[in-house]
C-alpha cells in the first residue's frame, strides 16, 4: 500500500510527460492534481491504520523489492511509515495537492506544453520527496533526496531562456551536490560503523553506545550527514541557493520552501535521532549553526525589497530555528515547526503569487501599498500567515516556535535562546513590513513616476499577468489560500499539549532499549552532555507520561511536584514574553512602515553602510565568487583548459599525429614504383649485411 503513495504521482510525471503535448491544460492539470490527491488519500489512510496501533509498534512496512545484494551489504528497496513518516507524508501531499491546485490558475496562460512540462515536473518533485521520507534505509532516502534535487533544478529553471532562472537553477544544483557529498560520506561511515544502512538498526546498534565524550567516529559521521543537511536545508554555509530560487514560479517557491526540499535536511535529522543523540559535539554544532543562521537570514529579511526574498530569507531563519530544536535535543519540537510552518509558508508564497499575478508580474514591495481593498481574499489570508509566522497566539507559529523557546532555555541553552528570540523578533518585524508596505497605506506611484500603469508596465509578464488591471485571487487560488489560512491557525492545536510529542516519541526511540539507559551505564564525563541529547526522548517522553495521567501523587514525588509546577510557571512565564516579542516586533514595524516611513529613511541613511551591508545580503555571494567560483574558473580556463587540455593533452595527440605525418613523407619518397630503384636498394641490403658479417 505505501509504494502508492510515490507511484500515484509518478505516473502523473509520466502520462504528463509522455501525453503532454497532446493534452488541453484541463486535463494536464487534473491528471497531476489528481495524482496528487490520490497520493493524499492514501497517505491519510495508511496514517489511519497507523494511529490504530499500539504506540510502540506503530510501523507499516513495504518490501517493493530486493536492491542491492554484494556480499555481506544487502539494501532493500523497502518502505516504512512511522509516526515521524506519517507527519512528513500528509505535509508533501496535502500541502502539494493544495499547490497543485493553485497552479492550475497560476500557470494557466503557459502554453499546453509548457503547462503540461510543468506539472510533470512538479509531480515527480512529490514522488521523489515522498521516497525521501518513506525510504526505509539510507540508500532509498538518498534516491529521494538526489530526486529532489534533480527536480529543483529543473523548476527552478523552469523559464530557462531567462539567464537569471537558468543560472538559479545551477546554483542550486552545484551547491546542493556539496552537501551531497558530505551526506555520501556520513552514509559510507555509518556502514563502516555500524554494518547496516537500516534506520532502525543503525538506531538500535547506536542506541547500546553511550554518547561519545570526544570528537569520535559517531561525531564525523554525523557531522557529514549534517553538511547534507545544510545544503537541502539551507544553512550556513550552504543557503546561497534558495533566495535565488525564488527565479521559479511562484507555487514552486512554495513547494520548495514549505512542503518538500529544505524540510529534507530537518527530516534527516530528526530521522536518525538516536545516532545524533549519541554524538554531543556534533549537536551543539547543529545548534550553533541553526541559530546563526536564523540571526543571520532574518536581519537580511529586514530590508529586501522583493516580496518573495523577503519570504526566502524568512525560511532560511524559520528553518534555523528548526535546526536550533534538533542541536538541543527537541526533535519534536523541530519537527513541530515543520509541520505548522508548512502551512503558513505555502500560504504566504502562494499569496504573494496573488499580488504578483494581480500586479503583472510585479515583486517590488516599494512599488505596491494601499491593495487590501482590492484584494481582500489574498489581503486577510496573507494577515493570518504573517501572523502566525510572527508567533502572535493562538495560531500555529506561536505553539511551535514557543516549544523551540521553552525547549532551549529549559535545556539550559540560554545564549541559543536569547538569539533565538532575537530573531523571533526580527521575523515579526521584517513580516509586518511586508504586510504594511504591501497591503496598507497609500498604493505607490512606482519609482519616478505617478502612474502604477507605467510602474508596471516594464515588468515581466512571467506569472501571466494582467495588465494594470487588479483583481483578487481566482478560485482555484483563492481556494487554496483559504484552505492553508484554516490549517495555519488550527495547526498549532492539534501539536499542542504535548499530543504531536507523545505522537512522535516512538520515532525517536530506540526500538527494544529503554530510552536513557545507555546513557546511565556511560562514563561519568557524559553526565554533562546528558540533558542535551541523551534525554531526547526522555524529556519530552516524562512530560508525555505526565501529561497521560502520571500525576504525582504517590510518596517521594512531591518534590517532583514542585519542581514541575516550578517549570511550568516558567514556561508560562516565557510563553507570555515570546508573546509579548512577536507584539513588539509588529509594533516596530507598524511604527516605522506604517506611520513614520521617514524615520526609517533618516535611519537607512544615517547608517548607510550597515544598510548597504544587508542590503547586499553581507556580500556572501560576493565572497563566494571571488573565493571560490573566480579561482576555480581561472584554473579551470588557464589551467586546465589552456595548459593540460589544449597544451598537453591536444598537444601530444597532434604531435603524433604530426609525427606520423613527418615520418610518412619521408617514406613515401621511397616509394617510387621503379623497380630498378628497388633491385638496387635490396642490392645495398645484402651488401650491407654481408659486409657486416664478414667485418665481423
Amino acid at each position: 500500500m505505501l509504494r502508492f503513495i510515490p507511484l500515484l504521482p509518478f505516473l502523473g510525471f509520466l502520462i504528463n510527460l509522455a501525453l503532454g503535448r497532446r493534452l488541453s491544460k484541463a486535463i494536464a492539470g487534473a491528471v497531476a492534481c489528481l495524482a496528487m490527491f490520490g497520493a493524499f488519500l492514501v497517505s491519510a489512510w495508511s496514517v489511519w491504520t497507523l494511529v490504530q496501533m499500539a504506540p510502540d509498534s506503530r510501523g507499516i512496512v513495504d518490501q517493493v523489492a530486493p536492491w542491492v545484494e554484494s556480499g555481506a551489504l544487502s539494501i532493500p528497496f523497502t518502505l516504512r511509515l512511522d509516526p515521524l513518516g506519517a507527519v512528513m507524508v500528509l505535509v508533501v501531499t496535502g500541502i502539494g495537492f493544495l499547490i497543485h491546485l493553485y497552479s492550475t490558475a497560476y500557470m494557466h496562460e503557459e502554453r499546453d506544453s509548457e503547462y503540461a512540462r510543468y506539472f510533470s515536473y512538479l509531480n515527480l518533485f512529490a514522488a521523489f520527496m515522498l521516497v525521501l521520507v518513506l525510504g526505509a534505509n539510507f540508500p532509498v532516502m538518498f534516491v529521494g533526496w538526489e530526486g529532489v534535487g534533480l527536480c529543483s533544478y529543473l523548476l527552478i529553471g523552469f523559464w530557462f531562456s531567462k539567464k537569471s532562472a537558468s543560472d538559479a537553477g545551477k546554483k542550486a544544483f552545484i551547491v546542493n551536490r556539496v552537501g551531497d557529498f558530505g551526506f555520501l560520506l556520513g552514509m559510507f561511515m555509518v556502514w563502516v560503523q555500524f554494518g547496516t544502512l537500516d534506520f532502525q538498526a543503525v538506531a538500535h546498534k547506536a542506541g547500546q553506545l553511550p554518547p561519545e565524550a570526544v570528537f569520535g567516529t559517531l561525531s564525523i559521521a554525523t557531522l557529514l550527514l549534517f553538511v547534507g543537511a545544510t545544503g537541502k536545508s539551507a544553512q550556513i554555509p550552504l543557503y546561497v541557493w534558495l533566495p535565488d530560487a525564488m527565479e521559479g514560479p511562484t507555487p514552486v517557491s512554495a513547494f520548495i520552501h514549505a512542503a518538500t526540499m529544505v524540510t529534507a535536511g530537518v527530516y534527516m535529522i530528526g530521522r536518525n535521532a538516536v545516532l545524533f543523540s549519541h554524538a554531543p559535539d556534533t549537536l551543539a554544532i547543529v545548534a550553533g549553526i541553526g541559530v546563526a543562521t536564523a540571526l543571520m537570514a532574518g536581519t537580511i529579511g529586514l530590508v529586501q525589497n522583493d516580496i518573495k526574498r523577503v519570504l526566502a530569507y524568512s525560511t532560511v531563519s524559520q528553518l534555523g530555528l528548526m535546526f536550533v530544536a534538533m542541536g538541543v535535543g527537541a526533535f519534536a519540537a523541530g519537527i513541530f515547526h515543520l509541520y505548522t510552518h508548512a502551512f503558513f509558508k505555502a500560504l504566504l508564497f502562494l499569496g504573494s503569487g496573488a499580488v504578483i499575478h494581480a500586479l503583472a508580474g510585479e515583486q517590488d514591495i516599494r512599488k505596491m501599498g494601499g491593495l487590501r481593498r482590492e484584494l481582500p481574499v489574498t489581503y486577510w489570508t496573507f494577515l493570518i500567515g504573517a501572523l502566525a509566522i510572527a508567533g502572535v497566539p493562538p495560531l500555529s507559529g506561536f505553539f511551535s516556535k514557543d516549544e523551540i523557546l521553552w525547549k532551549a532555555f529549559s535545556g539550559g541553552h540560554k545564549t541559543v535562546w536569547a538569539v533565538a528570540v532575537i530573531a523571533s523578533l526580527l521575523t515579526a518585524t521584517y513580516m509586518f513590513r511586508l504586510v504594511f508596505l504591501t497591503f496598507h497605506g497609500s498604493r505607490a506611484t512606482g519609482m519616478g513616476s505617478h502612474d502604477p500603469a507605467v510602474a508596471m508596465g516594464a515588468v515581466s509578464a512571467k506569472a501571466g499577468g494582467h495588465g494594470s488591471h487588479l483583481h483578487d485571487a481566482p478560485p482555484a487560488m483563492a481556494i487554496a489560500l483559504v484552505l492553508l489560512a484554516v490549517g495555519s491557525v488550527v495547526a498549532g492545536y492539534i501539536g499542542s499539549s504535548n499530543r504531536i510529542e507523545a505522537f512522535l516519541e516512538p520515532s525517536f526511540a530506540v526500538p527494544g532499549i529503554e530510552a536513557g539507559a545507555p546513557h546511565v551505564a556511560g562514563a561519568a564525563g557524559h553526565a554533562e552532555a546528558a540533558p542535551v541529547h541523551a534525554a531526547v526522548g526522555s524529556a519530552e517522553a516524562s512530560e508525555v507520561r505526565g501529561g497521560e495521567g502520571g500525576k504525582a501523587g504517590e510518596g517521594g514525588k512531591t518534590v517532583e511536584t514542585g519542581n514541575a509546577a516550578e517549570e511550568q510557571r516558567t514556561e508560562l512565564t516565557l510563553m507570555a514574553f515570546s508573546s509579548g516579542i512577536a507584539a513588539a516586533g509588529i509594533g516596530l514595524a507598524a511604527f516605522f512602515f506604517l506611520r513614520r516611513r521617514d524615520v526609517t529613511d533618516r535611519i537607512a541613511a544615517r547608517f548607510a553602510g550597515l544598510h548597504r551591508l544587508l542590503l547586499n545580503k553581507y556580500y556572501i555571494d560576493e565572497a563566494y565568487d571571488a573565493v571560490i567560483v573566480q579561482p576555480i574558473y581561472r584554473v579551470s580556463e588557464r589551467g586546465l583548459w589552456k595548459i593540460v587540455d589544449a597544451g598537453l593533452i591536444d598537444g601530444a595527440v597532434n604531435m603524433a599525429g604530426e609525427s606520423v605525418s613527418g615520418w610518412s613523407d619521408v617514406l613515401r619518397r621511397l616509394q617510387t614504383g621503379s623497380i630498378r630503384a628497388y633491385a638496387l636498394s635490396i642490392f645495398v641490403g645484402v651488401v650491407v649485411i654481408l659486409g657486416y658479417y664478414v667485418w665481423r
